[in-house]
């Protein structure tokens, strides 16, 4: 198609003008019946939907004079005169676009050699999509902030004005995810910093953290799902009932995609994060896969960030086995490794509490004692100290108490020398991995809300792109992808 095929503003203005007149009427009166005392409170609804609707009119308006100069110009009739085009008439198509839905006419041609002619759809670019890249965005935008489906499209039409179900935003919305997950995947945008950004002080070594960590996420099942649709099924039955009318089951234009229930209603979703001393820098990621999926994405990830070029590197996590095989494994240029200190005091409370009784003085001189040891003299000391205390005790449930603590302080030994890395100036804890996965998982966990895994992790994508500052690149590619 010739790019040069374009209306001019006298055309458009001509085409607009009984609107425009009736705009300016409209406008006009709601300024002039606005109340003493409240000119502008009292007119600027009336006035905003009023300029809403012209924007939808005028933009519409445009598309099609376009369409009609670029469909004279380029009718397959004179540019495949080989064929025998059959002209099929004018059809019309709507298009969710960010200034509303617009409804576009144009000439369908056909012939037995090549069927339909999409030439006009593809110059469009509403051939394989029914929802402009800026419509997504808006869409997304409001959802991975909203509480809810319903609340966001009612979100979506206050905001932006685009008036849509909350069925309709929740499968766009559910699509761009799997979308950002293809992206994300093969690699086509990158963090917008790297390890060497990440500098202490300006003479200093550059220095990042990595943290990982798993957030339980509510999935529906599949006995879930067939209630569900039988449940749908009813109600369809009741309402046709109501009305007075068969029932007819709707066959949608275009199958989407169904997943199978899970078999658990919840399933641990894996988060792993980088970020620098400051948190200036931070990069977040998730998968619903195994902890093996984390470990591939966890290499991948830090190749973008250059990970290995920092002259610090260390690793920030709670004690899961799974983190631990998967740093060793998939980091091993990593510098240390850090058990964060909240997750060992967990432990060692819980061992205070059940040898002292809950909440008592003495539990919490133990826990105080216990944890003072632990981040100034090392795990050394540590250990000798609850081996002390444990040979005090006769008690089968305080001995296994004080056993477990020790096992598990002794399998993470290395990781637990917070004298040394407090003398690095290292962190000893996962704050920003354990905020990641709130905010990445956030929109998730709703009351009442289950999810397919597939449909969760596209939108846990699209809340790691936005909170790791990638959001306008991803946006950026797909205008250019649709161009």
């Amino acid at each position: 198609m010739d790019k040069d095929i374009k209306i001019t503003p006298k055309q458009l203005a001509k085409a607009m003008d009984a609107d425009y007149q009736k705009l300016v009427l409209q406008v006009s009166a709601a300024v002039n019946e606005a109340p003493d005392g409240a000119v502008i409170s009292g007119s600027e609804e009336l006035v905003r939907e009023t300029m809403a609707r012209f924007r939808q009119k005028v933009y519409e308006k445009a598309i099609q004079l376009r369409t009609q100069a670029a469909q004279v110009a380029f009718s397959p009739r004179k540019n495949k005169k080989r064929q025998r085009w059959k002209n099929k008439g004018p059809q019309a198509v709507q298009h969710l676009t960010a200034n509303g839905t617009i409804r576009i006419r144009r000439t369908i041609y056909w012939c037995r050699e090549e069927g339909t002619d999409s030439q006009m759809d593809r110059w469009l670019g509403i051939a394989d999509k029914s929802v402009s890249v800026a419509a997504r965005e808006l869409c997304c935008r409001v959802t991975i902030t909203g509480p809810s489906f319903r609340k966001s499209a009612e979100s979506l039409e206050r905001l932006a004005q685009i008036r849509i179900s909350s069925n309709r935003l929740r499968q766009i919305v559910e699509d761009e995810g799997q979308r950002a997950l293809k992206v994300r995947d093969k690699g086509l945008i990158r963090p917008g910093w790297d390890a060497l950004d990440c500098k202490t002080n300006a003479d200093g070594p550059t220095h990042v953290i990595v943290g990982a960590d798993g957030v339980m996420v509510p999935l529906v099942t599949q006995s879930e799902k067939h209630k569900r649709r039988k449940n749908r099924r009813t109600r369809c039955r009741k309402r046709a009932k109501r009305n007075g009318r068969a029932v007819h089951r709707r066959r949608a234009k275009r199958k989407r995609k169904r997943y199978r229930g899970a078999d658990n209603p919840y399933k641990e979703f894996k988060i792993v994060t980088f970020y620098d001393r400051a948190n200036e820098h931070q990069h977040a990621v998730g998968t619903a896969g195994n902890h093996e999926a984390l470990g591939r994405l966890m290499r991948r990830e830090a190749t973008k960030l250059k990970f290995n070029q920092a002259d610090e590197k260390i690793s920030v996590s709670d004690g899961a086995e799974w983190i631990r095989k998967q740093l060793e494994a998939k980091l091993p240029m990593l510098n240390g490794k850090i058990l964060d200190f909240y997750h060992l005091s967990e432990h060692i409370w819980s061992a205070a509490n059940t040898c002292f009784n809950q909440g008592s003085q003495q539990a919490k001189d133990f826990a105080s004692e216990v944890l003072h040891i632990t981040k100034h003299e090392g795990p050394t000391a540590l250990l000798t100290r609850l081996m002390d205390e444990r040979k005090k005790y006769r008690s089968k449930g305080k001995r296994k108490s004080l056993k477990e603590v020790i096992q598990y302080i002794a399998r993470r030994f290395e990781m637990c020398d917070y004298p040394k890395f407090i003398e690095r100036g290292w962190q000893i804890g996962s704050g920003p991995t354990e905020a990641f996965c709130k905010t990445l998982t956030a929109r998730l966990k709703g009351s009442g809300m289950r999810w397919d895994s597939p449909n969760a992790e596209g939108i846990m994508a699209l809340a790691a792109m936005d909170q790791s500052g990638q959001w306008q690149t991803y946006w950026n590619l797909q205008n250019a992808v649709a161009a």
